[in-house]
C-alpha cells in the first residue's frame, strides 16, 4: 500500500495540507514583517538603523545555509522529527527575539530563527509531494503556494500595522501559538514515507564538513553582499569586495567538491534533469521579480505618492485576495493542461501588470495602482504550482527532500538578488535621470524661466520678497526634478521586471513535455 492511500484511510490529506501551510505561512512571513519596524527596534534598543539592519541580514543568512540542507538532515533524523525540531527551534526563538533586551540578543535569536525555519519550506514542501496521489497534487501545491506567495505580500502591512498598534516585539510573539498549534498537529498526523532510510553513525555515516563549510561559508557571504551591497556602494566597498570574492571561491568549490562525494550534503546531480534545472533557474527568477516588485511599489507609494504604510499595504492587498482566488483554479488547470503553458500563460499575464507599473505617473489614483498589482498577481499564481510540477515530474520519490532543498533556496537567493537589484537600479536610474533633466535648469532653457517667474510670482503673491520669492522657486522646482527623476528611475526598474518575464517564456519550449494522463504526469 502506498503512503498516498494509507494516509488517505487514516488521514485527509487536506489536513495535512493546512497542517504544513501553518509553519510554512509563518516562517515566509518573518522573511519580510521585520522590515518596516527597523526603526522602531533601532530606537528601542538604542542601536542605528544601520545596525538594525542585521536583523533581516542575519535571519537571511542562517535560513539560506539549512534550505539545501534539509534533505540531509530529514534522512539523518526521520523527516517528521526533523520539522517539529524546525518548528520548536523556530517558536521559541521567535519568543526570544520578542523579548531580546538588546539588539545583539536580538540578531543572535535571529540567527537562531533562521536555522529553525530554513527547512520548513523544502520539508513541508517534501510532507505534501508525498500525502497526495499524483492527480491532486497540483492541488495541493496550490494551497502551500498561497502561503509561499501571500505571505511576502501582506508581510510588510501586517508588521506595520502591529509595529504601530502594539510594539516591534509582537511581530514575534504572534508566531508563538501559531508554532505550539503546528507542533501538535504535526505530531499528530504526520508520519514519515516507508522508503526513507534513516542514515546513522552507527551505519558509517561520516559528515561532510568540507561541504558544509564550504556551502554554508559561500550562502552567508554571499546573504551579505546582497544585503549590505547597495547601502555600502557595492565594489567600492572592501566588505562587499571580499564577501563577493569568498562567495564565488565557496560557492564554485562546493559544487565541485560534492559531485565526487558519494553521499552528499546536497545532491547537485540533480541538475543533470533538465526539467529540475531550468524549473531551478525560473524559480529563481520568480523569486527575483517577487521580492523586487514587492519591495518596490510600497517605496514608490510612500515616497512619491504620499501613502502612509496602512494605505500602501491596501494597495498590496487585493493582490494578494487575487493570488488566494486563482490557486485553486491553477489547481484544477493542471489536471487537463501542460504545466508550462500555464507558466507561460502567467509569465505573460504578470509582465502586463509590471508594464502597467511602467506607465504609472505622480497623479495615479489608488484604483489604478492596485488594478496593476491584481494583474501581476493573478499572473504569479499561475507560475509557482506549474514550476514545481515541472521541477519534481522526473524526480525520484526518494531524492524529493533535497530537491525541494534547491528549488526553495533558488527563490530565496532569487528574492535577496531582486531586493538588492531594485534598490540599486532606484538609486543609479534617479541619479542618472536627475543629471538629463538638470541640464534643462538653466537660463537659456525658456521653459524653465517661465516655470521660475511664475512660480515667484506666486511666492511673492504670499509676502515673500522678490530676492526670497526667487530662492524658493528655485528650491520648488529642484523639488519637482527630484520627483520626476525618482519617478522615471521607477519606471525604468518596473520596465526591466516585465521583461524579465517575458525573457523567460522561451525556456518553457526547453522543458521536456509531460502531460496530464489518468491523473499521472507522463512524458512524451
Amino acid at each position: 500500500m502506498t503512503l498516498a492511500n494509507r494516509q488517505s484511510r487514516e488521514v485527509n490529506p487536506w489536513v495535512i495540507a493546512l497542517t504544513v501551510m501553518l509553519a510554512t505561512f509563518m516562517e515566509v512571513l518573518d522573511t519580510s514583517v521585520a522590515n518596516v519596524a527597523l526603526p522602531h527596534i533601532a530606537g528601542n534598543l538604542s542601536a542605528t538603523v544601520d545596525e538594525s539592519t542585521w536583523v533581516l541580514t542575519s535571519y537571511l543568512v542562517s535560513n539560506a545555509i539549512v534550505l539545501p540542507l534539509s534533505g540531509w538532515f530529514s534522512s539523518l533524523f526521520g523527516r517528521k522529527r526533523f520539522y517539529m525540531t524546525c518548528v520548536v527551534l523556530f517558536t521559541v526563538s521567535s519568543a526570544l527575539c520578542g523579548l531580546a533586551p538588546s539588539l545583539g540578543m536580538l540578531v543572535l535569536f535571529r540567527v537562531l530563527q533562521g536555522f529553525g525555519g530554513g527547512a520548513l519550506q523544502p520539508v513541508s514542501q517534501a510532507i505534501l509531494v508525498e500525502s497526495f496521489p499524483r492527480e491532486k497534487q497540483g492541488m495541493a501545491m496550490a494551497v502551500y503556494g498561497m502561503g509561499v506567495v501571500v505571505a511576502p505580500v501582506i508581510g510588510p502591512t501586517l508588521g506595520g500595522w502591529i509595529t504601530d498598534q502594539y510594539s516591534w516585539r509582537w511581530i514575534f510573539l504572534i508566531n508563538v501559538p501559531v508554532g505550539i498549534l503546528s507542533v501538535l498537529l504535526t505530531s499528530l498526523l504526520i508520519s514519515d514515507p516507508p522508503y526513507l532510510v534513516r542514515k546513522s553513525f552507527r551505519n558509517g555515516l561520516k559528515i561532510d564538513y568540507i561541504g558544509l563549510g564550504l556551502l554554508s561559508t559561500g550562502l552567508a557571504f554571499l546573504e551579505i553582499m546582497l544585503d549590505e551591497g547597495q547601502r555600502n556602494d557595492w565594489f567600492g566597498s572592501k566588505l562587499i569586495v571580499w564577501s563577493a570574492a569568498v562567495a564565488a571561491v565557496c560557492l564554485v568549490s562546493v559544487v565541485f567538491w560534492e559531485l565526487r562525494q558519494k553521499e552528499p550534503i546536497i545532491d547537485f546531480r540533480m541538475l543533470k534533469d533538465r526539467n529540475f534545472a531550468l524549473s531551478t533557474a525560473t524559480m529563481y527568477m520568480l523569486g527575483f521579480v517577487l521580492y523586487g516588485s514587492t519591495t518596490l511599489l510600497p517605496i514608490f507609494l510612500q515616497t512619491l505618492m504620499g501613502y502612509t504604510a496602512t494605505l500602501s499595504g491596501l494597495v498590496l492587498s487585493p493582490g494578494g485576495v487575487a493570488i488566494v482566488l486563482m490557486m485553486p483554479v491553477v489547481g484544477m488547470l493542471l489536471g487537463r493542461y501542460e504545466a508550462r503553458w500555464l507558466v507561460v500563460g502567467g509569465l505573460a499575464v504578470s509582465a502586463l501588470g509590471l508594464f502597467q507599473m511602467a506607465h504609472f505617473n505622480l497623479e495615479i489614483d489608488y484604483a489604478t495602482a492596485a488594478l496593476a498589482r491584481v494583474v501581476q498577481s493573478a499572473g504569479l499564481a499561475f507560475l509557482f504550482v506549474p514550476i514545481n510540477t515541472m521541477a519534481f515530474s522526473f524526480v525520484p520519490k526518494e531524492r524529493t527532500s533535497y530537491a525541494t532543498g534547491l528549488v526553495n533556496l533558488a527563490r530565496n537567493i532569487g528574492g535577496s538578488a531582486g531586493i538588492a537589484m531594485v534598490t540599486t537600479l532606484l538609486a543609479r536610474r534617479g541619479q542618472f535621470h536627475q543629471q538629463v533633466l538638470v541640464s534643462h535648469l538653466t537660463p537659456l532653457d525658456s521653459g524653465y524661466q517661465a516655470a521660475l517667474h511664475g512660480t515667484a510670482q506666486q511666492m511673492i503673491a504670499q509676502g515673500a520678497s522678490s530676492v526670497q520669492a526667487l530662492h524658493q522657486a528655485q528650491g520648488v522646482l529642484y523639488g519637482l526634478l527630484q520627483r520626476q527623476s525618482a519617478m522615471l528611475a521607477f519606471v525604468d526598474t518596473f520596465w526591466l521586471l516585465g521583461a524579465i518575464f517575458i525573457g523567460l517564456i522561451p525556456l518553457m519550449f526547453l522543458m521536456r513535455r509531460t502531460r496530464p494522463h489518468k491523473g499521472a504526469l507522463v512524458m512524451e
